[in-house]
């Protein structure tokens, strides 16, 4: 059976934005619950009254507030070192046979060199490889044959590395994710493994991004 309560927190959390400002108790509840009740009343089939709208979600956002700041919180303010690289070139590639073997040709070229920024990733069509712009004419050379379906330059990266309780900590990324996209900051490529992530960004944007997520760990 519904309630008005079951039914609140089906609307807010359909709504991410809307879910993180009801969280830091930015809203007005009572204005709020008055522009949500048309689609409650519809939902439920009845009228409800605006004063038990607001009084579900005085308990939702004490509830979100508890899980922000006792979970997520804690992760954020632990996050480690955030390394920033700029001059980069982002690839991607239709998945092939031969694929593959580029990466190995690339790697082999490349390895000797400490200072070249190089990662991949692999999805079920697709390919990626970053590398440093220095030696794009390396992967532009390596990779001729191949279906190059996107090639973005002027890129940096950010690294993070986070604490080993993010893994069992839900809402993490999206909380770091939400605040870079609150300030309009377009993320080229995501790239993680279980303790570290790195995003690509415009070398336009990336003081912005850097400053973005080194707040997040003095979150109160």
């Amino acid at each position: 059976m519904k309630t008005i309560s079951s039914v609140v927190e089906h609307y807010i959390k359909t709504k991410p934005f809307l879910l993180s400002a009801l969280s830091q108790g930015i809203i007005n509840l009572t204005s709020l619950a008055r522009n949500m009740m048309p689609e409650l009343e519809q939902e439920l089939g009845k009228d409800i009254k605006q004063g038990a709208v607001v009084m579900s979600l005085k308990r939702l956002s004490e509830d979100l507030d508890f899980r922000l700041n006792h979970k997520i919180v804690k992760v954020l303010k632990a996050i480690g070192e955030i390394t920033v690289r700029s001059s980069l070139t982002d690839y991607t590639f239709a998945v092939s046979d031969t694929l593959l073997n580029k990466h190995a040709e690339l790697i082999t070229t490349i390895n000797a060199n400490p200072e070249i920024f190089y990662t991949s990733s692999r999805g079920v069509n697709e390919a990626n490889i970053v590398v440093s712009s220095s030696i794009s004419h390396i992967v532009d050379r390596l990779f001729a044959d191949e279906k190059m379906i996107e090639r973005t330059d002027n890129l940096a990266s950010i690294t993070v590395k986070l604490p080993k309780d993010n893994i069992s900590t839900p809402g993490v990324y999206y909380y770091i994710f939400q605040r870079l996209a609150w300030e309009g900051i377009i993320i080229n490529e995501v790239i993680s493994t279980s303790y570290e992530f790195t995003i690509l960004v415009s070398e336009d944007e990336v003081d912005l991004a850097f400053k973005v997520i080194k707040d997040l760990k003095n979150l109160q």
